[in-house]
């Protein structure tokens, strides 16, 4: 199975990570929006970037707070397809 993680990277504060994730299904700019948003009300995300022509989503989050399976699983639920 091919992850669908990009890149995790960590970051300057203690517990900050980055990660791109590739995501397929997104259309418009509203897609963009809606699932920028819905990746920022998660508690352990601070910073969301959704790209719908390159298909992915970079997301800084606190490992401590929250996992890239539980950001994963809102992507899914939101609609679109983790690759």
């Amino acid at each position: 199975m091919v992850s669908a993680v990009k890149y995790k990277q960590k970051l300057p504060n203690k517990n900050s990570m980055k990660t791109k994730i590739e995501v397929e299904g997104m259309h418009c700019k509203s897609c963009e929006m809606l699932l920028k948003d819905s990746l920022e009300e998660i508690k352990g995300v601070t910073k969301a970037k959704v790209n719908r022509i390159k298909n992915e989503v970079e997301v800084e989050y606190d490992e401590s707070q929250v996992t890239i399976a539980a950001i994963k699983l809102a992507i899914i639920k939101e609609g679109y397809d983790v690759k």
